[in-house]
């Protein structure tokens, strides 16, 4: 499709957009007709080749020498403005005497360091400019009394482009001017994004008027744009495949919470059903222990027993004992025996309680059969006041 619109072309369009095309290395011939044909086809108002292209051997020549000169004088002596200790007070400073001298109505300044520029153009997808102010040169204040300052120059810059500006004298300035290698003063730099990485896409060096300078700064934004729309593009296809990824991530998460609350709680709950019945185990063989040792301690207090006196011996007490389940056990005790035998034998029977209290009814008392602090030896029967034939009764304890 390209040969027929060069046809229409006339012999000198044909040239200019051939050169145009070989001196900006854009390669849509398409791209390089649309921008000349913005401009009305004056490439040399716009990027002055002709001169340039005239005095490139010269130029060449001129700097070669003088950066030889430059590089053999650093090891001679140091500069001290190799020496950034203070970047961003470099800038304040620069804006304060730059205020001083030319007013406050001048491109809005970038107030922080150069690298802080270059990320915010690269994040925010704008044109970075960068002015280095020769203070010595001859031209710099025509350029920021007539060209910087010129309200049309001010409306460009402050609405298309971030604008960072610092004097070469500053330790900050000069840094920026080892990394860009400016030629001559004034001196001007298009940064941009492009291939991912932060570029140099137009350079301005000299004395510029102001008609000028708008014209060289639109045509090579509008030259560029392109670059920052595609970046544009790709970075919200890139945002929104983190979106979805991000996305996906939070519900597989939520899913995989939900799925470990489960088996937190069915943990739980077999952890619930597994102390429990190990608590019921326990305490199955807790009751199993004490029966035991229930009956192992009935044992040794019937085994323990004096001999039951015969009927017939004097000194005998004949005790009828009524126990809570309505059952009656009879035995015979001596009166010189102490009342914890008539409880060691009452405990000794199977179906007395575990923990009773014997009571007599005339006159109705407790008998103290165990040793206590008020009878720590409790009495025998007859100290006790019991008669040859008494009916005692057994009291069950063992829920209190």
């Amino acid at each position: 499709m390209a040969a027929p619109e060069e046809r229409d072309l006339t012999q000198e369009q044909t040239e200019k957009l051939l050169q145009f095309q070989d001196l900006t290395g854009i390669e849509s011939m398409d791209q390089c007709r649309h921008t000349l044909e913005q401009h009305n086809w004056n490439i040399e108002g716009l990027l002055g080749w002709g001169y340039y292209l005239i005095m490139l051997p010269f130029r060449f020549t001129y700097y070669t020498i003088l950066d030889i000169f430059r590089f053999a004088l650093r090891f001679i002596r140091p500069d001290p403005r190799s020496r950034v200790t203070d970047p961003v007070g470099d800038i304040v400073s620069f804006m304060h005497s730059f205020e001083e001298k030319y007013g406050r109505a001048h491109p809005v300044f970038y107030q922080g360091t150069y690298s802080q520029a270059l990320n915010d153009a690269k994040r925010e997808l704008r044109f970075l400019l960068v002015y280095l102010h020769g203070d010595d040169h001859q031209d710099s204040d025509e350029f920021c009394r007539n060209t910087l300052c010129a309200p049309e120059v001010i409306s460009l810059i402050n609405t298309r482009m971030l604008f960072w500006a610092c004097s070469t004298n500053k330790p900050e300035g000069y840094r920026v001017s080892q990394a860009l290698r400016e030629n001559t003063y004034p001196f001007l730099a298009m940064i941009m994004l492009k291939d991912r990485r932060m570029t140099v896409v137009g350079r301005l060096e000299g004395l510029i008027q102001p008609d000028d300078l708008i014209n060289q700064l639109t045509f090579i934004m509008d030259a560029n744009q392109t670059y920052l729309v595609s970046e544009r593009l790709e970075r919200e296809e890139r945002n929104q495949t983190q979106v979805l990824r991000q996305q996906q991530d939070e519900a597989y998460l939520a899913s995989l919470r939900a799925d470990q609350e489960k088996e937190r709680k069915k943990r739980e709950e077999r952890e619930r059903k597994r102390r429990k019945e190990e608590e019921v185990q326990q305490q199955k063989l807790a009751e199993e222990r004490r029966r035991q040792n229930l009956q192992e301690e009935k044992e040794r207090k019937l085994e323990c027993l004096p001999p039951e006196p015969s009927p017939d011996d004097p000194e005998s007490v004949k005790i009828i004992f009524k126990l809570p389940n309505d059952s009656r056990v009879e035995r015979r005790f001596h009166f010189s025996q102490s009342l914890t035998v008539i409880h060691d034998f009452l405990f000794s029977l199977k179906e007395s309680p575990e923990k009773f209290q014997i009571e007599a009814n005339f006159p109705r008392r407790v008998l103290p059969c165990i040793p206590s602090e008020e009878w720590p030896n409790p009495p025998t029967l007859q100290e006790a006041g019991l008669s040859h034939t008494e009916v005692l009764f057994v009291q069950d304890l063992t829920d209190e």
